[in-house]
């Protein structure tokens, strides 16, 4: 068909490639709800949607389509690493060992896929070498092959072959990821909410509960101690919120004294709770919390960004404004309010005091739950300009005659880890709420696989009814599918990885955004997404290495 049915009279430049994007866009995300047995594609429908439009002649001018494709993806990892900064690290020390393992054989196995396939069939190596980054969907891989056939002597047309191999086999990459996920589901049998559910008790489990517990005291040794000189108090990190003395209901002060017969609201986790009975006394029915006083219970946010990276006991609000901090609630977890847990931004405290005095402390935490549904700008745009400096060092390794580089894609990636895991520099804070997080990271994939279609579909027919194209297609579906296949039953099977976790793993393993966002509609769970960052910033450095050691291990001056 011709060009200039995408072309309208009066419209061009930006106006033409805005138009473009949008009709992708649009269709693509038409397609991908369309449901086929319960099943849909999602925002993979983006992607086939932009191949349709490509073959049929619609395309971008070659700046504005770099830009769109990169600042796509920039705007998804970053956003990513936003979400899933908080809970990287703890993820890592727990369970990001095995993920990475995994996810190294899943490379190491495609590696060996491609030479084998090299090897035993007619297939050029730098053809081989474009297949292997187009079937496991990364851009930086090729563009490292094609630097190092270069640095080889390669010649114009056996570099370009690279390009070729990829665009062929990047199709299938994405689809054949997707499969890959939904065999293992189909094959085991596994039930989405059970997963999403079996995570969240995992997650709850894995975090130590807090309770409060009501202990009568009955040690006469510590009969008119003060609650500061209380031995153990400390060292076990427990916060008495009430006492109950003689029939009324007290705030815990630290020079309160304690008398036998005095019923403590101890909160803290359950093991430390128990010694400090062993120590105070026994458990009690009285319920100092629902004994009549004019102390309330509330919750307040942390939004005062002079109190961010402070601990509790800094800010002084039991005595200055007669309020107990009993608990804090971070991202659904409850933690005790002791050194050295420091404020973040969005933390929940929930506090005892009188209506007057919690007014006062909520004045110094803040308390404007507003702010929580208002996106920062200014770190963004700071923190994807420290995420693409991060991305454009050179990292040099002995025997590698090139430079590797994170890219645009794992240095904001890895960037937005490290300031959502910080929460905030001084006033400024790498906060983003839900909503607004969502809709970043729905555009950046969306313009990145509209541009990766409009790519693809220019030659995608003519590389298929010509040549050896059907063939380089199953190549690369065999490099794509095998070891996602392998480790994928491996995961699940042997190593029994909940499901929603496997699929972000399988995801990062390609360094796949059309993957991700594909396994976070599976459910609300942040389990993919966990995954994915765990796993990517060690993958995309073996991706990127990988096709520089097999252009040293197999290229003989020819292919």
């Amino acid at each position: 068909m011709d060009e200039s049915i995408f072309q309208i009279p009066g419209m061009h430049g930006v106006a033409q490639t805005v138009l473009i994007i949008c009709l992708v866009a649009s269709l693509g995300l038409a397609v991908g709800r369309v449901r086929i047995r319960g099943m849909e594609i999602g925002i993979g429908g983006v992607l086939f949607a932009g191949i349709l439009f490509g073959h049929f002649g619609a395309s971008l001018e070659a700046g504005a389509s770099e830009f769109i494709r990169e600042f796509g993806l920039i705007l998804f990892v970053y956003t990513i690493g936003i979400q899933v900064g908080p809970g990287f690290f703890s993820a890592l020390k727990k369970s990001g060992l095995t993920l990475n393992l995994l996810a190294a054989g899943i490379v190491v196995l495609g590696v060996l896929v491609t030479i084998g396939l090299y090897a035993a069939t007619d297939l050029p190596l730098p053809a081989a070498l474009g297949l292997f980054s187009g079937a496991v969907t990364n851009t930086p891989s090729l563009g490292a092959a094609q630097e190092m056939l270069k640095q080889m002597g390669a010649d114009a047309a056996t570099s370009e072959l690279p390009g070729l191999g990829y665009a062929v086999a990047y199709p299938f990459g994405i689809a054949g990821i997707l499969i890959a996920m939904l065999l293992v589901r189909a094959v085991l049998r596994i039930g989405i909410q059970n997963e999403a559910a079996a995570f969240e008790r995992q997650q709850r489990a894995d975090t130590t509960p807090i309770q409060a517990v009501s202990v009568e005291v009955r040690n006469t040794n510590i009969d008119g101690l003060t609650v500061r000189e209380l031995p153990g108090l400390a060292e076990l990190k427990i916060v008495i919120s009430r006492i109950y003395h003689q029939g009324e209901v007290r705030v815990a002060h630290p020079e309160a004294r304690v008398t036998v017969g005095d019923v403590l609201l101890l909160v803290g986790p359950p093991a430390r709770i128990n010694k400090m009975k062993l120590i105070l006394g026994e458990e009690s029915k009285v319920n100092p919390a629902a004994a009549s006083s004019d102390l309330r219970w509330e919750r307040l946010v942390v939004t005062n960004t002079e109190v961010l990276g402070k601990e509790i006991p800094a800010l002084d609000l039991l005595r200055a404004h007669n309020v107990v901090v009993s608990r804090v609630t971070r991202a659904g977890v409850e933690l005790v309010p002791a050194a050295p847990l420091r404020l973040q931004f969005g933390d929940i405290l929930s506090v005892i005091g009188t209506a007057e005095d919690i007014q006062h402390a909520a004045g110094v935490i803040g308390n404007e739950e507003k702010r929580l549904r208002q996106a920062q700008v200014l770190p963004i745009f700071l923190g994807i300009a420290l995420g693409v400096a991060l991305g454009s060092l050179p990292l040099s390794l002995p025997g590698m005659p090139a430079a590797l580089k994170l890219g645009l894609a794992g240095g904001p990636l890895i960037a937005a880890i490290v300031l959502a895991r910080l929460g905030h520099v001084g006033r400024l804070v790498w906060f983003m709420p839900p909503a607004a997080n969502h809709v970043l990271r729905e555009i950046g994939i969306v313009l990145f696989l509209s541009v990766v279609g409009l790519r693809s579909g220019v030659h995608f027919v003519e590389t298929l009814v010509e040549g050896d194209g059907l063939l380089w297609i199953l190549y690369g579906a065999v490099i794509t599918l095998l070891p996602l296949l392998v480790f994928g039953f491996l995961a699940r099977v042997v190593f029994r990885l909940n499901y929603l976790t496997v699929c972000g793993l399988l995801a990062g393993s390609m360094t796949d955004p059309p993957a991700l966002a594909f396994a976070n509609n599976l459910s609300t769970s942040e389990a993919p997404a966990l995954a994915y960052a765990t796993v990517y910033p060690l993958v995309m450095f073996l991706r990127i290495l990988a096709p520089q050691v097999m252009v040293l291990l197999l290229w003989s001056g020819g292919g």
